[in-house]
């Protein structure tokens, strides 16, 4: 049987570059600082991110992690949105490992958080009230289909955050694909805020890996931060190679994802029992919904008997990623079993 493995952008396989890069790569121990293959890697996604330092993490919900045990301290607030990955997919790590309280805002349609909504979560200087020491951005928005902050929006939060005193951290899983969406240069969105999350081993293809990256002094105390939660590698530049294949061979082709999401969210919109809205479809993350009475767990488990592999997010609604290794031709045979399935059902 055809598999067309849509559930996520993490199931991307490495490129023969990468496999190559990862062979060859120069070695030595980082817990030392001395893989030099590891330190390259910190050096441009700093330099790519428009920050100070930049630190290798094993994993994106590691890097949040360590980004907010960094800003905040025990019974201080962090604030989020309330579909953030942070919140969601990271199995409450903030408060379990770092006494981090959380209180999150209301994200909008578009993936946005109301600078108002915001302003008003910001907690008084009471000592009845937890300190708010950070906020929290997700660019791209994966729960709201992969939707893309701009700049200017991020950057009426980052106004918010100046007037309070309070960082500004972003979980830019898929920042990537915002960038390429947009059409800037990353640095205009991550000038936006203090820290920034990035991820290699989704949109990018490599099979580990994320940085933090952010001012020096902070990215130092990070590595601690780190260290507490078991992140400190040895002869981790096995790794790190791919990661800068990814950097520097990957990105530009996220456009074709995008392309190839649009063309899914077009071709969905035509089925039967399946409803998107195309114009939403901004990246490489396609959110749709099952029409009939039954729920989408169902309808995803019989597409994934048919080989066409998603995701079903909840009660009514399926996500479907475009990433390495899927083309064109992918997606019209899976929009060819979706239709099938559809009518069967």
């Amino acid at each position: 049987m055809r598999i067309v493995d849509l559930r996520s952008d993490t199931v991307t396989m490495p490129s023969p570059a990468m496999r190559k890069a990862m062979y060859e790569a120069e070695l030595g121990d980082d817990v030392y600082g001395e893989d030099p293959t590891v330190n390259r890697l910190e050096e441009l996604i700093a330099e790519v991110t428009g920050k100070e330092a930049g630190l290798f993490a094993v994993s994106g919900t590691m890097g949040n992690l360590v980004a907010l045990l960094t800003h905040c301290g025990r019974g201080t607030e962090a604030i989020m949105g309330n579909l953030g990955h942070t919140f969601l997919y990271e199995a409450g790590g903030v408060a379990a490992l770092g006494g981090i309280h959380t209180q999150t805002v209301p994200n909008q349609p578009n993936g946005m958080l109301d600078p108002a909504d915001v302003e008003a979560a910001i907690r008084a200087d009471n000592v009845h009230f937890p300190r708010t020491k950070v906020i929290c951005l997700e660019n791209t928005q994966n729960r709201c289909g992969g939707r893309v902050l701009s700049p200017e929006q991020m950057a009426t939060i980052k106004d918010v955050a100046d007037r309070h005193g309070i960082a500004v951290h972003l979980d830019g899983a898929r920042v990537f694909n915002a960038a390429v969406a947009l059409g800037v240069p990353l640095s205009d969105i991550t000038d936006q805020v203090d820290t920034v999350q990035v991820c290699f081993s989704k949109g990018l293809a490599a099979p580990v890996g994320s940085a933090i990256c952010g001012p020096a002094e902070f990215i130092e105390e990070a590595r601690r931060s780190r260290k507490i939660v078991g992140g400190g590698m040895r002869q981790a530049g096995v790794l790190a190679a791919a990661a800068i294949v990814g950097l520097n061979e990957m990105v530009d082709r996220l456009a074709d994802d995008h392309a190839n999401a649009k063309a899914l969210a077009e071709g969905i919109a035509k089925i039967d029992g399946l409803t998107t809205d195309p114009a939403v479809a901004e990246s490489n993350i396609i959110v749709f919904d099952v029409d009939s009475d039954g729920p989408a767990q169902d309808v995803a488990d019989a597409f994934t008997a048919q080989g066409v592999k998603v995701n079903a997010m909840g009660p009514k609604t399926i996500r479907a990623v475009t990433h390495y290794g899927i083309e064109r031709d992918d997606i019209t045979h899976s929009l060819g079993v979706m239709r099938d399935v559809m009518a069967a059902l």
